[in-house]
């Protein structure tokens, strides 16, 4: 996620707010994988692939409101309206779970002999996760999933950088407490 330095990031931003579409794809190609990933790890795919685009849109509408010297990063600003629009669906579509049993690998690089070793180890993982307290799961998914800064992680979470440090090294305690003993060395 760092292809951009902070400089170019807020240079694009700035151009996006003066209605510059060009920049706004440079932004939304930038951060759309780590967007997908945290909005597909806590929610089925088909209603992650639609939140994703409702996030994208609301940050297009909602970018004027963006100000850089509120000492707020762009990124966190992006994710706190991921996290608000993942809390949204939640409220509006109950019924599902959170983490799906199952998750596919697509990646067409896998061997397939790994396939079944992966797929089970990915469903210890989500059910572990499963079984964690929410602020627990949002650090964890939000720096090992999102692969967020501690940064701006503690500001999507309004935290400080102690606090997410804090809070990651306890929720690490508690998930390898909930995995079964064959992986708890692993993790």
């Amino acid at each position: 996620m760092n292809e951009f330095s902070n400089i170019e990031l807020l240079a694009l931003v700035r151009r996006a707010q003066d209605g510059e579409v060009d920049a706004f794809e440079k932004l939304y190609k930038h951060f759309f994988v780590p967007v997908y990933r945290y909005a597909a790890f806590r929610l089925p795919r088909e209603v992650a692939e639609d939140t994703v685009a409702d996030i994208f849109v609301k940050v297009w509408e909602k970018l004027h409101r963006y100000k850089e010297r509120r000492g707020i990063p762009f990124g966190a600003w992006l994710f706190r309206i991921a996290r608000h629009a993942i809390i949204d669906v939640y409220r509006s579509q109950r019924g599902f779970e959170e983490v799906p049993e199952n998750l596919p690998d697509s990646d067409s690089l896998n061997h397939p002999s790994r396939t079944v070793e992966q797929g089970e180890l990915l469903r210890v993982v989500r059910a572990a996760l499963a079984e964690l307290p929410r602020r627990y799961r949002e650090v964890l998914i939000l720096t090992f999933i999102a692969e967020l800064p501690h940064s701006e992680v503690a500001r999507v979470l309004h935290m400080t950088e102690g606090g997410v440090r804090v809070l990651k090294l306890r929720a690490l305690r508690r998930f390898e407490t909930l995995l079964p003993p064959e992986y708890r060395n692993s993790a």
